[in-house]
């Protein structure tokens, strides 16, 4: 794994020479001093060294920006940023300890305090950001589905929908062939949204059925989905064993580049600033570290307004830091293409799409509740969650594990601190942490997060009701 190491201020002064010594506790006196009035509202933090997981994304862009722009050390934080080999291996160091941390995918949490998976109670204070994904298909797909897509000005018209894709999939399917498309974890936002394009667009990707022992995924399916880590998508793709897949970027650029396929839709398409990454921790460790839990989401909430400030004047800066082997490690020109606000669909087709990439604005960071209902519905949609459940059961495990308690104090201590307004954030003393009904999504059926049951009725295919596989 590749790691990014810092030590403590208490190593520092054991190795230092005695001047370089008597400099730092000059320094760490000062320290103390600029930060007293905040110590005092949160007190200092149980833990000061942290080791937090991440996968080669561009969403895990707050994490690398904290750390390079000493947001950690503002708190009295010493961080260790490590990559991780998977999603499940993140997961699985999460929960035994190994890692304090991790950027997480947001069903993560709420599939693993539920047992879908590997079952433990993990929870979230801070949404890393909205937006990100996009869904690639390989040029021989493309160009059967292009005979389909209606063109204005020599160009495809976007949103493409999934329909254009039915006809391409029935082909395979009359020929014997399985149609199989590759997503990067069962509870990722990127299978919900493959998933959700597909069935939009006419085309049954699958069930689970964990009451019978079935994880893959694929009963009654047309299109096959399977896991694929991130970093591997375009050259699988490439070798011919998945077809297409939804993945965050730089992958779906990447497959641009390289001149292998073609990202055919963005997540933003599918579901307008739809709710992304988290950042996790186990109820276990936010129950002993209290201060360090608020400390870290406040890093984290400056590292997201870093990356949204002065209309994403910042962004520059930000693809150099991910560029670095240590972080995403792919050609700037590849992360800029998402990064700065663009996105190349065919190759030469790039359009501007300023929300691609969301980490402040928007209210991108809070933990909304409705983000984790949604969720949750999919689960339920797709079998991953066997049999109904009541909305109070959706309300009641949303909050379990999405905490904007924690992120209101970490928002407030910014504020009082002066380095936030509070007009930056949702009005707290009344949020009830339901967004309004929203109905930007590319089937254009609304979803109201107090209402998941309702919501769940509106779609011709997916479990809803007392249906039982």
């Amino acid at each position: 794994m590749t790691e990014l190491k810092t030590t403590s201020l208490f190593e520092r002064l054991r190795t230092a020479s005695a001047s370089v010594c008597a400099a730092l506790v000059v320094s760490v006196a000062m320290f103390a001093t600029s930060v007293s009035a905040q110590t005092t509202a949160l007190g200092w933090p149980e833990k000061e060294e942290l080791k937090f997981g991440f996968i080669k994304l561009t969403d895990m862009a707050p994490l690398a920006v904290a750390y390079e722009k000493g947001f950690f050390e503002d708190e009295g934080l010493y961080v260790t940023l490590e990559a991780q080999a998977n999603w499940k291996v993140l997961l699985d160091r999460v929960i035994d300890g190994q890692l304090d941390g991790a950027h997480m995918l947001a069903g993560q949490p709420l599939g693993a305090t539920i047992g879908f998976g590997t079952e433990s109670h993990i929870v979230t204070a801070f949404s890393m950001d909205l937006n990100g994904n996009g869904i690639t298909v390989s040029n021989e797909i493309w160009e059967k589905m292009k005979a389909h897509i209606p063109q204005e000005n020599g160009k495809p018209v976007h949103p493409i929908k999934a329909d254009y894709l039915k006809p391409v999939i029935d082909e395979y399917r009359n020929a014997g062939k399985s149609f199989n498309m590759g997503m990067v974890f069962p509870v990722s936002t990127h299978n919900y949204e493959l998933r959700y394009w597909l069935a939009a667009g006419g085309i049954h990707p699958g069930y689970y059925a964990p009451h019978k022992g079935d994880t893959a995924g694929q009963i009654d399916a047309q299109a096959l989905l399977s896991v694929t880590p991130p970093p591997q998508m375009p050259a699988t793709m490439e070798a011919g064993t998945i077809y297409g897949y939804c993945v965050g970027e730089p992958w779906n650029q990447q497959a641009v580049f390289k001149g292998i396929g073609v990202p055919v839709i963005t997540d933003y398409e599918i579901w307008k600033n739809n709710p992304e990454k988290v950042f996790g921790v186990s109820q276990g460790w936010a129950e002993k570290y209290p201060n360090t839990h608020i400390r870290v989401v406040k890093a984290l909430i400056r590292a997201a307004m870093w990356l949204d400030e002065n209309n994403n004047a910042n962004r520059p800066e930000a693809v150099k830091i991910l560029a670095k082997s240590n972080y995403v490690g792919a050609d700037e020109d590849v992360l800029a293409n998402s990064m700065t606000g663009t996105f190349e669909y065919e190759k030469g087709d790039k359009r501007e799409v300023p929300d691609f990439n969301v980490f402040f604005r928007y209210n991108a960071t809070y933990p909304y509740y409705s983000d984790a209902i949604w969720y949750l519905t999919q689960m339920r949609r797709w079998g991953q969650i066997s049999e109904a459940k009541s909305d109070d059961w959706y309300k009641e495990t949303a909050k379990k594990v999405y905490k904007p308690e924690v992120y209101a104090q970490a928002a407030k201590a910014l504020i009082a601190e002066g380095k936030a307004k509070a007009s930056d954030f949702p009005e707290f003393g009344t949020e009830t942490g339901y967004k309004p009904p929203q109905s930007e999504f590319i089937d254009g059926v609304t979803f109201d997060g107090s209402q998941p049951n309702a919501y769940l009725e509106q779609f011709d295919i997916g479990l809803k009701g007392d249906t039982v596989l």
